[in-house]
């Protein structure tokens, strides 16, 4: 039995080092054409700050991958051929397989803005875009970051490392408020410009101006702003990385559409991560999730499922992100800021504006928790939501949510003495 998995990120190497173990004697080829060996991608910006080298953000030695018996091919696949299940690679012979995880991850999303193909304006999500980010860099007084999303506040953050001065444009009326309440977003907003860097928003671009030499000169906004720029950096949310469907009969929407189990809609193949599209049962919007453990639990997921050994519906349990805005950490368990019918939330935030929470609860019991320049414990955070225990259970505990290192100053007294006079 051969196994190929199209994509060597989070969640191909998940499904093949949980198929490896599942089924020793199965033959498993990862195939990628941006690298040979599988790397961390949120590193990348570690790579360009010169905190870390490509080699560091690697989790496995070199020779893992011959130890596991995985082979790995580096092409790009121009096709999928579902009806000879088989692979046409660029520059190589066809690879044949019995099985198929198509793993592709996201792209970063352009929306037809003229010039955005010129030098100078790109995403950052892979190998390519951090080639590219050295190059520009070298000629860059000033950037435009166009979006409001983690992307976009890590690609600021780098270039701003290197004595580049920063524009944002975010057509939200606050940083990331689609995701974050009122009070977290504001919060995200005075980082953003205590830090230096210039936030415009309700701003979005018009179109890209070319320098005479085929590079990104300038931008203008739809309000008639022109910002004179070198590098333009497209991070206006991510979509799923599909190309590789054409001509292959595979049914797909926004990303790869796949049921409970992962399968696509051809014989024998399998979707998982940032480009799968989840169908839902009902009416319900199917699920498409571009998060970091998500990939990974939905990659061994497609793994039982490709060994015979389905796990039954796919299903994320608990959600949970976390991200870093320049010096402030955030943090978020299950349902917070998703407007549920009955919802209500407890808010505290420390005087100096750095240090957040907010208990999300329904009917009386914890739905969602959210903290902002603070670290909780997952492993405490995550059985508080999945047994729904009380508001009063979590303040009565917040030391055991606590997870900072020593001496760091603690907040638990003020949460108490605000958010019990709001449960008053």
């Amino acid at each position: 039995m051969h196994v190929a998995i199209i994509g060597n990120g989070v969640t191909g190497v998940s499904a093949a080092l949980e198929l490896r173990e599942l089924r020793p004697d199965w033959r498993i080829t990862l195939v990628s054409g941006e690298s040979k060996y599988h790397y961390s991608r949120p590193a990348l910006m570690y790579i360009y700050m010169g905190h870390m080298r490509y080699e560091d953000t690697k989790p496995f030695e070199d020779s893992f991958w011959a130890e596991k018996r995985l082979d790995l091919v580096r092409a790009w696949v121009t096709r999928i051929d579902t009806a000879a299940n088989r692979l046409e690679l660029h520059g190589r012979d066809p690879l044949e397989y019995d099985k198929l995880l198509i793993a592709t991850g996201s792209q970063s999303n352009k929306f037809g803005w003229p010039g955005q193909d010129l030098d100078g304006v790109q995403g950052l999500w892979g190998l390519a875009d951090l080639r590219s980010l050295y190059e520009t860099s070298k000629r860059t007084r000033h950037a435009v970051i166009v979006g409001g999303g983690l992307i976009g506040i890590e690609l600021a953050e780098m270039v701003h490392s290197r004595g580049i001065g920063v524009t944002f444009l975010v057509r939200e009326s606050s940083y990331w408020n689609n995701i974050l309440p009122q009070e977290e977003s504001a919060m995200v907003n005075r980082e953003i410009r205590e830090h230096g860097l210039e936030l415009l928003l309700e701003t979005e671009l018009e179109r890209i101006e070319d320098d005479g030499a085929g590079h990104a000169g300038a931008v203008l906004t739809k309000d008639g702003r022109r910002i004179e720029c070198q590098l333009v950096g497209l991070t206006a949310g991510v979509s799923p990385n599909i190309a590789v469907l054409e001509g292959s009969g595979i049914e797909s929407g926004r990303g790869v559409l796949v049921d409970g189990n992962l399968r696509s809609s051809a014989a024998e193949v399998w979707a998982a991560g940032d480009c799968a599209e989840i169908k839902t049962e009902g009416e319900g919007r199917n699920t498409i999730q571009q998060v970091w453990y998500t990939g990974k639990m939905q990659g061994e997921w497609a793994a039982h499922s490709m060994a015979g050994e389905e796990l039954g519906r796919y299903d994320p349990g608990i959600w949970f992100n976390s991200a870093k805005f320049l010096d402030l950490e955030y943090h978020t368990y299950g349902k917070v800021n998703l407007r549920v019918e009955g919802e209500e939330s407890l808010y505290w935030e420390h005087e100096n504006g750095r240090h957040s929470l907010r208990i999300v609860h329904l009917g009386g019991r914890v739905i969602g928790l959210n903290t902002m320049g603070m670290r909780w414990r997952h492993e405490v955070c995550e059985p508080w939501l999945r047994d729904g225990v009380s508001v009063d259970h979590v303040l009565q505990n917040l030391e055991r949510a606590w997870f900072e290192p020593e001496f760091f100053r603690r907040h638990e007294p003020s949460i108490r003495r605000v958010l019990a006079q709001e449960t008053v």
